[in-house]
């Protein structure tokens, strides 16, 4: 193994910031001793923090209508061609009662930045869930909104909030989005989480169009000074009915090796091996369990929309990913030493 390398991840493991140049270097000259050497140190560190457990995160697709129009996303306003749904507040409500029976004690309430969730709507279901399940955790991920409906969502009982940043470099940002969507804006609204008292969550794929080593050395120094409590990373997967529907998909063993990345960095992170992890891979969850993930989000939703919120293409929507096959889920952690908790899997605080 390279030398240098190696003294940037024993830096890392050290607990020493890394700056962009370094973090780029560590990329560009991976090869797999070296890939192999951090993910042990990764792994090593989160069993030092979390054990061996992986907390269980349900997930609720409420609506897959958008005002948006990020070119990567499948759920786009321009794309004619999705098949639009929303659930009802007793459908979603539903779901959090079923996922509490499951064993649940986090359901994740995502979707598109839809309107009719205004905060009334949004705030009541928040407390409704939380006055029905006291116990359980609230994840919000509803995209933008102003810091008076952050706070709203906050004083209704939300816990957590999970706003992917998508890159970190301003430039990078403009040619993912539209031009009415603002890179100020994304940040302002993950600085206001913070300040409010979610337990914050960013994030990016990996391998999205343009996207370069020294954008990815961007995205973990923002990483490493911003060190939200959630990290969101999974790999681009091009979705058809958009403009970069032949673009390449990203890199399971480069978001794998990130992953472990993330871990040093930031060793308390709850890090999910996310559901297109394992769309591009059949152990693809696992490899990220392996690399230093201890999340994972079984799908909560209704079985009859869940192929509907298509982010990207072949999306896994049956089986074992559902939050009905737990126990198909649970013996394939178990393979790879770690185990799924019932548990809130809150930030540890203590330092």
């Amino acid at each position: 193994m390279n030398t240098e390398i190696r003294s940037l991840i024993d830096r890392l493991d050290a607990g020493e910031p890394l700056c962009e140049a370094e973090f780029e270097h560590l990329l560009e000259n991976r090869d797999a001793e070296s890939t192999e050497y951090l993910r042990g140190k990764a792994e090593a560190k989160r069993i030092a923090v979390f054990g061996r457990a992986v907390y269980i995160r349900g997930l609720i697709e409420i609506s897959n209508y958008c005002k948006n129009d990020c070119l990567y996303c499948g759920i786009r306003r321009s794309n004619g061609n999705a098949r639009r749904y929303r659930l009802s507040e007793e459908e979603i409500l539903a779901c959090a009662d079923a996922g509490y029976e499951f064993g649940f004690r986090t359901v994740v309430l995502q979707g598109g930045e839809d309107g009719y969730f205004t905060d009334e709507r949004m705030c009541g279901i928040v407390s409704e869930i939380k006055r029905r399940h006291p116990d359980c955790a609230v994840t919000l991920s509803l995209g933008e909104r102003s810091r008076e409906s952050f706070q709203a969502l906050f004083d209704a009982g939300a816990d957590r909030y999970l706003l992917r940043h998508e890159t970190a470099d301003r430039e990078h940002y403009g040619r993912l989005h539209p031009e009415r969507m603002s890179f100020d804006n994304r940040m302002r609204c993950l600085r206001d989480l913070r300040e409010i008292g979610f337990q914050t969550g960013c994030g990016f794929m990996v391998g999205s169009p343009y996207q370069t080593n020294r954008t990815l050395a961007e995205d973990l120094a923002f990483i490493q000074e911003f060190r939200p409590e959630m990290c969101g990373i999974g790999p681009f997967v091009p979705h058809h009915d958009t403009p970069f529907a032949d673009r390449p998909a990203g890199s399971v063993e480069l978001t794998c090796f990130l992953l472990s990345v993330i871990r040093l960095i930031h060793p308390k992170v709850l890090l999910p091996a996310t559901t297109a992890l394992g769309t591009m891979h059949p152990q693809g969850r696992e490899l990220g369990i392996l690399a230093g993930a201890n999340v994972v989000m079984p799908n909560l939703s209704p079985v009859g929309v869940r192929k509907l919120y298509e982010l990207y293409d072949n999306k896994i929507c049956t089986g074992e990913e559902s939050a009905q096959c737990i126990a198909c889920l649970t013996a394939r952690i178990a393979q790879t030493g770690y185990g799924i908790v019932t548990d809130r899997g809150d930030f540890p605080k203590s330092e």
